[in-house]
């Protein structure tokens, strides 16, 4: 089974090609991320050229996908999602959804307590508690740092390192989200394993896009 993964729910597009066989290893086969904050869209594609074309493979080889599916800012988060639908239904194959702080949460390998944070702009930040990377116990939220900070936990991601003062000061590690966590996620449960869940390849934007389509205007009055 070959599985390509890729997320854009946050500054970083990373792209991943995974082999997995039911009753061996998952193994990757070829990976690669970039930061690019304002060119999610010209960077996924090409991303996942590069990954199909280091491995030899190509589009209709591919068995499943899994996306990252935030939460994270509209505009990003959409480009993902857009393009693993456009995948899914092109290819006839499933789409798998894995939640973006999951994914910082298990590349991270932790086995105690901690929280993942995100950049979630307007100095807030994305977040979720978990008890060891591949278990979270909370669901995600969005809101100031300082929320994120009170339960007192280690805490790791672009956004705890962002805020960095409102978790101690103590040098939070900027744990990114990675295409390969996200491909191992969906891959463990596929293969029945207990650990974090996988979703439908839906938006999680917690809060609404900052652009509003515009209302109806008033009647004049008489």
């Amino acid at each position: 089974m070959l599985v390509l993964a890729f997320d854009t729910a946050t500054s970083a597009v990373t792209a991943a090609l995974y082999e997995w066989f039911p009753g061996d290893p998952a193994r990757e086969l070829a990976a690669v991320s970039g930061t690019d904050r304002q060119r999610h869209a010209e960077v996924l594609s090409p991303s996942i050229s590069r990954v199909l074309a280091e491995a030899g493979a190509a589009p209709g080889d591919l068995d499943a996908v899994a996306v990252g599916v935030g939460p994270g800012p509209y505009t990003g988060l959409r480009v993902g999602l857009a393009t693993a639908d456009a995948l899914g239904n092109a290819l006839r194959v499933p789409v798998h959804g894995v939640c973006t702080l999951d994914a910082v949460a298990w590349a991270s390998g932790r086995t105690s307590p901690f929280v993942v944070a995100t950049d979630a702009r307007r100095k807030e930040v994305y977040w979720a508690r978990y008890d060891a990377y591949d278990r979270r116990v909370s669901e995600p939220s969005v809101g100031p740092a300082a929320d994120a900070a009170v339960c007192g936990l280690p805490a790791i991601g672009e956004g705890a390192a962002l805020y960095a003062a409102a978790f101690g000061g103590a040098g939070p590690e900027a744990v990114p989200p990675t295409a390969s966590a996200i491909a191992e996620i969906a891959i463990s449960r596929l293969a029945g394993r207990p650990g974090l869940p996988l979703l439908p390849p839906d938006p999680l934007y917690l809060r609404r896009p900052d652009a509003q389509e515009i209302g109806a205007r008033k009647k004049a009055s008489q």
